[in-house]
């Protein structure tokens, strides 16, 4: 150590092989990094224009092939301080089973998102009920799959939750039917209503001819007779046929003089002597 005080030059020679490879440890660390955004940015950019490419699937390889950048990059960057491979494995290894164990759920949201682009219950952009709640998916990641409410409301849920959870998928059946409820009086024509429906149906060009539409009776009510009409449409059609349907049947029945009765009771009065 003295000798080394007594000696500048000495030091410097010792020292510039370690700087040398900390500057281009660092100068590989930042090349790989910039290079792993840029493929993931790449590989979005690419995915959605694809049109042959699921929008699942999509987020999921570009943060796969960032993530995979990254560690090519940090495994050079250990060689440069020679660290060997084997060691570097060994030490991997404790270290992942010390962390499995830590990291059980995260485990856990790993395997379920597997699940998820696996069986495919649903994918971006389809419309779902997830547990009793309305939504549209937006992504489904490694660990979480994100949502939007109808109202744009932002959700997250854990992958674990999402494949344990009840889901009902309103977007992946190319067709769905309408099931539409009308009352009238109980002094009206029920073949005219049912006349009238049929036509309102007819006349929307986004009702399907098969499965022909059901026009029938469905209930004697307390206060009207009921029908019932089940006509099909294109799923992206469901709401807007829906809420035009109602409002065309309504205005057909006021210009017709058929009545959507009010619930009604009779009271009957007895005058005691």
């Amino acid at each position: 150590m003295e000798e080394l005080l007594e000696d500048p030059l000495r030091i410097i020679e010792l020292t510039i092989p370690y700087a040398l490879n900390l500057i281009t440890a660092i100068i590989i660390l930042l090349a790989g990094w910039i290079v792993a955004k840029w493929a993931g940015r790449r590989i979005m950019k690419l995915g959605k224009n694809a049109e042959n490419v699921d929008d699942t699937i999509v987020p999921i390889m570009s943060k796969l092939v960032t993530v995979l950048i990254m560690i090519i990059t940090i495994i050079a960057v250990l060689d440069k301080f020679g660290v060997q491979m084997a060691s570097l494995i060994a030490i991997l290894g404790a270290a992942g089973l010390a962390v499995g164990l830590a990291l059980q759920g995260t485990l856990s949201n790993v395997a379920s998102g597997v699940m998820l682009l696996t069986f495919r219950p649903f994918k971006v952009g389809d419309f779902i009920n997830i547990n009793g709640t309305f939504a549209i998916v937006d992504e489904i990641g490694i660990f979480t799959t994100e949502f939007h409410t109808p109202d744009n409301i932002y959700m997250v849920w854990t992958n674990s939750k999402v494949w344990g959870s009840d889901i009902r998928n309103f977007s992946v059946n190319e067709t769905r039917r309408l099931d539409l409820e009308f009352g009238i009086s109980y002094s009206d024509d029920i073949d005219k209503a049912i006349s009238l429906i049929k036509d309102e149906i007819s006349n929307d060009e986004r009702i399907l001819p098969e499965p022909e539409a059901l026009i029938a009776v469905s209930n004697l009510g307390d206060s009207s007779v009921d029908l019932i009409a089940r006509p099909w449409v294109k799923t992206k059609d469901w709401w807007p046929t829906r809420l035009a349907l109602i409002k065309a049947v309504k205005q057909r029945f006021d210009k017709e003089g058929i009545s959507i009765p009010f619930p009604q009771r009779d009271v009957h009065l007895f005058k005691k002597n």
